[in-house]
């Protein structure tokens, strides 16, 4: 019975390869192995190199070379792209052994979105990749184990670094679900996607103009958003941003995390609850003449306007052994639409009439006892049975901020450019998307802690790709043409041919595909 062994020589430190082959030995009666040699293993790619027998390249083998036809004109959008957005440059910084492997998997991941990681080895003979070779399940998994997080940070810091300046931050986190019940970090919580399974969740920032990621990490599944600010900050100060700008939902929101972004000097926007006693106190000056045409935005289509207030700061010094408190400049900004609050009142009294009609009926729920309590008065008597009154004033106050919503900041800016900005944020609600679904995140399949960390990485640089590819398709308005998938087909199909001792050609490009090519702001492929 024949196997492969690799033996590594002390000496010099090259691994070699041996054939080992078991056979009964009659004289000795026992079993015996003989060993030929192979070739020595590659360190990087774990490919066996032919020699001549004596631990020396064949040369003959070596040189070998035969007349190549891959597909090409996919894998070099996606090349053209890392090389424009310094994505490829900032990996081979990184990781200089392994950067190749890595872009050949994220490309894989890219354009056969369907397909699990055991048939790379099929696509990567038809397609012209950075690593060229086959990437075995053991050798992606060791590949996985060795992103570290020192090199995952500095890359992170690298592509911080080339986001527009000044430009606002995208901040906000999703959940991953898995079967695993080996990943320590894998916890039931909050899924937004109500799967019942455990999960974990990812932190990930976006540049707001650039729509591109830069930043991620990995958290608990039972961790809230609120408790997440203090990590982000201490993470943002190591990868070199001291002075950034966050914009986040609400969730994001409390008395504490305001309290931390003015200590770090940070500029935000954030998503505030109209129920916060804050909230409520600087709307009331402004409540009865707020759905002014003075205050009408026509292309929102909403009421808004901005108050100038105080935050209460506070800080706990350690050093002092005190409190400090002071008054820090923050914008309220207002928002109304009153097509929301019609639908929101409406809905609001269709509750109403059944609960009232529960209580009427005798079949009162236990999960409604709260509501019964908190908006009608219940009486009961022999002779007239069960009376219900709605009570008026929580009915009013209930009804009183539908159609409002808010956002507060401390940086100077009106109402509607703070919208704006507000509203881009969801380029991270589509990624988690993308992440998700595209990337088949949406159940992790991996059982060691090690394998997570590098998969989730990989995956990460294929999002930066497909972040890049949907912005431009948005701009150039080729939803309307193609989905994802359709676009990167049409491009897929471009041929390239190698011969030896000879120039790379590349086939023919039709008129629609140089427009992609265009619309991705990238050359169109030609030969070398």
């Amino acid at each position: 019975m024949a196997a492969i062994i690799h033996q590594t020589d002390k000496r010099s430190g090259i691994t070699y390869a041996y054939e080992s082959v078991s056979y009964w030995d009659k004289e000795k009666k026992q079993s015996r192995a003989k060993r030929t040699l192979i070739g020595r293993v590659d360190s990087i790619s774990g490919d066996i190199v032919a020699t001549d027998g004596r631990g020396r390249k064949d040369k003959k083998k070596v040189e070998e070379k035969v007349n190549k036809r891959h597909f090409y004109g996919a894998t070099y959008l996606l090349d053209a792209i890392g090389e424009k957005i310094g994505l490829q440059d900032d990996l081979k910084s990184c990781f200089p052994s392994s950067y190749k492997q890595i872009l050949s998997l994220a490309y894989y991941l890219i354009l056969e979105s369907d397909s699990a990681l055991f048939r790379f080895k099929k696509w990567g003979m038809l397609h012209k990749h950075p690593y060229g070779r086959d990437i075995v399940s053991q050798r992606s998994s060791e590949l996985f184990a060795s992103i570290s997080e020192d090199a995952k940070n500095s890359f992170f810091s690298l592509q911080g670094k080339r986001k527009v300046d000044k430009e606002f931050w995208a901040y906000d986190t999703t959940s991953i679900s898995s079967y695993s019940k080996q990943l320590r970090q894998v916890q039931y919580g909050h899924n937004k996607e109500h799967d019942p399974l455990e999960q974990l969740n990812l932190a990930i920032i976006f540049g707001e103009e650039s729509n591109l990621p830069f930043y991620y990490r990995k958290l608990s599944g039972n961790i809230p958003d609120s408790k997440t600010i203090q990590h982000l900050l201490a993470d943002l100060g190591n990868l070199g941003f001291s002075k950034v700008k966050l914009v986040m939902d609400r969730g994001f929101y409390s008395q504490d995390n305001v309290n931390m972004l003015y200590k770090a000097h940070l500029k935000f926007l954030l998503s505030a609850k109209m129920g916060l006693t804050f909230i409520k106190n600087n709307l009331e000056p402004l409540y009865e003449n707020f759905k002014s045409y003075k205050h009408y935005d026509s292309e929102y289509e909403l009421y808004m306007h901005t108050v100038q207030t105080t935050w209460d700061y506070q800080e706990q010094r350690a050093y002092k052994g005190d409190t400090l408190k002071e008054k820090r400049r923050i914008y309220i900004h207002y928002y109304f639409n009153i097509e929301r609050a019609a639908e929101d009142e409406k809905k609001f009294d269709n509750k109403l009439i059944k609960l009232r009609d529960e209580l009427l009926s005798g079949k009162r729920l236990k999960e409604h006892e709260s509501h019964y309590q908190k908006y009608f008065i219940i009486k009961e008597t022999p002779k007239r049975g069960i009376q219900v009154q709605v009570k008026e004033d929580v009915i009013k106050e209930v009804k009183r901020y539908y159609g409002f919503f808010t956002l507060v900041s401390n940086e100077t800016m009106d109402a509607k450019a703070a919208l704006e900005i507000y509203r881009n944020k969801d380029v991270v609600e589509k990624a988690f998307g993308n992440l998700k679904e595209r990337l088949s995140m949406r159940r992790m399949l991996v059982s060691s802690e090690q394998s997570l960390e590098g998969k989730l990485f990989v995956e990460f640089i294929a999002l930066i790709y497909l972040s890049y590819i949907k912005k431009q398709m948005q701009d150039n308005h080729l939803f309307k043409k193609y989905t994802l998938q359709t676009l990167l087909d049409s491009v897929d199909v471009i041929e390239c041919f190698e011969v030896p001792k000879r120039k790379l050609r590349v086939g023919e490009v039709l008129e629609k595909q140089k427009l992609i090519y265009e619309a991705m702001q990238v050359p169109q492929p030609s030969s070398l």
